[in-house]
């Protein structure tokens, strides 16, 4: 009779831990179904298109979560993308090199994240404001070298830069963006892969647990020894390879970039897929596996009120709500575990 009374509690309690563990899967699931219903079903082509759309939020997306770990924000996402794909398609060509164009977009954006990383790690700006500044910054950096490169360099566009479609390699480059392999985006099968990258990252590491402890206890972790300056700068250049990577893939899949739209509001989508992927804002609690889920999820919302053929200028405010409600969770689900575990430790008296 005890043995059974203690041993369904203790199942219970195993169930919800993992249902609380993986959460975010269920989100996805949930929105899913309600994506099925509002568009009179789901085929196979169009849960590939959602992989597909979500590529290039999902990466930045990956470079926001270890940085949202750390306990910090980055806002400059958008404006980097911008920066860094208008710059990679000026690469492109000048050189007609597919390989040069990526390692260009890779350390370009680590350089980028590197500034925002060594004002706040080393310098110990507050990063709200170090990233805000730099979101301005690479934008308008962007819009004026668009205007003031010689035509042939951004591909002779008007005030957006495109890539030369004289230059041999421009077909394989944009049908590496658009391509499928079995009917699975190829661009899908980066994001996914970046993913499992730094799932492993995160769990598996050494580099990983100092991530956690930066963001659990600062101090803590620098009296056990853990450079936080230096993981904080660590962490933003990374981020911002990332982001340099999602510039490719953009690159790869449009042929062009827009300085003046290219990543508008992105910093809001990589920050909701990181939340709805169950990583918390203060930093230190969160599953890297959960950003892949948030931002298919945030995809899926988008489809499901485009399905519902609601007002496109109403479509931000419905994400800002959800996001809202989202990070409204993630407050109060401590504060009520919190609240019952008082409650029942005097009822226990």
């Amino acid at each position: 009779m005890n043995e059974n009374s203690t041993t369904k509690p203790a199942g219970l309690a195993s169930a919800l831990g993992i249902v609380k563990r993986y959460s975010f899967v269920l989100v996805f699931l949930a929105i899913l179904v309600v994506y099925a219903i509002a568009n009179g079903g789901l085929t196979l082509n169009a849960a590939m298109n959602v992989l597909r759309h979500s590529a290039v939020i999902g990466t930045i997306a990956i470079g926001m979560g270890i940085v949202c770990l750390t306990g910090e924000i980055d806002l400059s996402v958008g404006s980097m993308l911008a920066l860094v794909a208008g710059f990679s398609v000026v690469v492109f060509n000048m050189t007609g090199s597919i390989p040069l164009t990526l390692l260009f977009a890779l350390v370009f954006g680590a350089l980028c994240g590197l500034v925002n990383g060594f004002l706040v790690g080393v310098v110990q700006m507050p990063a709200f404001i170090v990233t805000l500044a730099t979101m301005l910054i690479y934008r308008s950096v962007a819009q004026y070298a668009c205007q003031h490169l010689p035509g042939e360099l951004i591909g002779n566009g008007s005030s957006v830069y495109r890539m030369s479609n004289e230059i041999a390699s421009y077909d394989a480059l944009y049908t590496f963006g658009n391509a499928r392999v079995a009917g699975v985006p190829i661009v899908g099968i980066v994001m996914v892969l970046m993913v499992v990258v730094f799932v492993y990252l995160c769990s598996s590491t050494k580099f990983g647990k100092k991530i956690y402890a930066v963001g659990s206890n600062a101090k803590a972790a620098h009296l056990a020894g853990i450079s936080v300056p230096l993981m904080k700068t660590l962490v933003f250049t990374i981020a911002g390879a990332l982001v340099g990577l999602s510039a490719f893939v953009w690159v790869a899949m449009n042929a062009s970039a827009d300085p003046a739209t290219t990543g508008t509001s992105y910093e809001m989508y990589a920050i909701a897929s990181v939340v709805l992927g169950g990583i918390s804002m203060s930093g230190g609690r969160g599953r890297m596996i959960g950003v892949l889920f948030g931002a298919m999820s945030y995809d899926v919302i988008d489809k499901i009120i485009i399905a519902l053929k609601m007002d496109a200028l109403i479509q931000d405010t419905i994400k800002g709500i959800i996001l809202i409600i989202v990070i409204m969770i993630q407050v109060a689900g401590p504060q009520l575990k919190e609240f019952f575990g008082r409650h029942k430790g005097s009822g226990a008296k």
